[in-house]
């Protein structure tokens, strides 16, 4: 039975939490695995006055976005108590935007050794050429079936060798070899894996997409409702254009061939009536149509030209 301190410690933090997800709702989920205490808590002060780093169990924070869902159901907390799972934590951004908090969990990364037993996060080659290791010490690359030779005095791989393999974990030799070469191939780094932002919840690529790309899609957003509108019959700010351009093509077939116009149809007519004098005259606004009516009679020449060889050699034949 938990103690009245342990009871009001607990509510102290539901009522941040549920304060914070309310009224600073902009967040990042992040994810913790191998961070060291030392470097969360750099992070802590550099966001110090700008964002709040909030972490603490699952069951307990789970609970509080439960109480919070029921006091707040507007809020979207049912949406973040489903993200909830592994080792997560919550970066509030109180007075800045969330690209600065990325750019502060870049900077404090952690470089680390490779330990045996421990699955490796990257895919490791030790590069060809001199180790700096003395002959004596060859057994390390024999047990790994390394190609070596001498060279000067010192030890040389012959080749590339991929000693780590992301997924699988990481042998004794590997990792004695490893500390002997000086390289420490992980490094740990706060991961910001999703976005909490007007009561939703996404993933966090979407804030490395740029202003052209949003851009993209909402056009082909636009251009999508604009035919889907136009498919059904039914009139919609973006398929508007779209119905007076036809409209107007259907009442200049109209008149095309009648002795009646106006303003907006006179190029149209001037165009069908002589296509040649009118992209001569209008070399800009013709450039489009002139090509195909040039080639349309290039066309319609060549089918004469071929009639006629036809009825001459039927002449030939025949005569």
């Amino acid at each position: 039975m938990p103690n009245k301190e342990k009871l009001a410690k607990k509510s102290k933090y539901f009522n941040k939490l549920i304060d914070l997800c309310v009224n600073s709702p902009n967040a990042l989920l992040v994810g913790v695995d191998h961070v060291a205490s030392k470097q969360m808590q750099d992070i802590r002060m550099d966001l110090r006055g700008r964002a709040i780093v909030l972490m603490g169990k699952n069951t307990m924070i789970r609970k509080a976005l439960e109480i919070g869902h029921e006091q707040h159901p507007e809020a979207g907390l049912d949406k973040l108590r489903a993200a909830i799972q592994g080792n997560r934590g919550f970066i509030f951004a109180t007075n800045c935007t969330l690209d600065d908090i990325r750019e502060c969990l870049a900077k404090h990364t952690r470089q680390s050794a490779a330990k045996a037993g421990q699955t490796s996060i990257v895919d490791w080659f030790i590069p060809s050429g001199p180790t700096g290791m003395d002959p004596s010490q060859t057994a390390f690359f024999q047990a790994l079936n390394i190609g070596t030779k001498i060279v000067k005095g010192q030890i040389e791989l012959v080749s590339d060798f991929k000693i780590l393999a992301m997924g699988e974990k990481v042998s004794a030799s590997g990792a004695v070899l490893l500390g002997k070469l000086g390289i420490r191939p992980f490094e740990y780094k706060i991961e910001v894996l999703e976005v909490f932002q007007d009561a939703a919840v996404f993933s966090a690529a979407v804030l490395d997409m740029s202003e052209q790309q949003l851009i993209a899609k909402f056009l082909a957003g636009v251009a999508n409702m604009a035919a889907f509108s136009r498919e059904v019959g039914i009139p919609t700010e973006a398929g508007l254009p779209h119905a007076f351009g036809n409209a107007f093509r259907n009442v200049a077939s109209l008149i095309a061939d009648i002795d009646f116009t106006f303003k907006e149809v006179e190029e149209v007519k001037q165009f069908l009536a002589d296509p040649d004098a009118y992209a001569a005259a209008n070399p800009v606004a013709a450039s489009g149509p002139a090509p195909a009516a040039a080639e349309a009679k290039k066309e319609e020449k060549k089918a004469v030209v071929e009639e006629e060889e036809e009825e001459e050699m039927d002449f030939d034949l025949f005569g």
